[in-house]
């Protein structure tokens, strides 16, 4: 199982309690579609069991310290686009600013998944047999709404889950 996560923005009790379902949910890969925004922020995830992959968001300011503080806990920096491999599972993985592009990676057949976040909308979109995976946001700034998702990698089962936060 492999957990998603995106527009997290600063929101540390937001982004423990992701921590602790993918935690709970024995997730294997946690990916991170951008607007993490703060180094600070890497304290929150250090309790993260699974390898951790992200990419950059249109907030995300500082990023090569960003990069180096999540490095220094082990997560991956994928730059702005990330091209993964779980389990067999080719994934493409960016933040989502540009529309066409998300439709593009979709329509190209290359990959078998789309990570993406930036609208803050959760849901999952299928373009030519390919889904497009979009958690929502973990900071719950727009919509307040505190979301993450997960997806089965043998079934391309996609649950989206709203997180309660004390």
């Amino acid at each position: 199982m492999i957990g998603i996560i995106s527009d997290s923005h600063d929101n540390l009790a937001a982004i423990r309690k992701a921590v602790e379902f993918f935690n709970e949910k024995q997730v294997k890969v946690v990916l991170h579609a951008g607007d993490i925004i703060s180094p600070f922020t890497v304290k929150a995830f250090k309790e993260l069991n699974s390898k951790l992959y992200f990419v950059f968001g249109n907030n995300d300011g500082d990023r090569v310290t960003l990069a180096k503080r999540f490095e220094e806990i082990g997560a991956v920096s994928c730059g702005d686009f990330g091209d993964l491999t779980v389990d067999g599972l080719h994934i493409a993985l960016l933040h989502g600013t540009d529309e066409a592009l998300v439709k593009a990676l979709a329509r190209s057949g290359d990959f078998d998944v789309v990570v993406r976040g930036h609208t803050h909308d959760p849901g999952v979109r299928i373009i030519e047999g390919t889904p497009i995976i979009n958690p929502g946001e973990c900071a719950g700034v727009l919509s307040g709404k505190y979301t993450v998702a997960t997806i089965e990698v043998a079934n391309l089962n996609v649950e989206i889950t709203e997180l309660e936060l004390d």
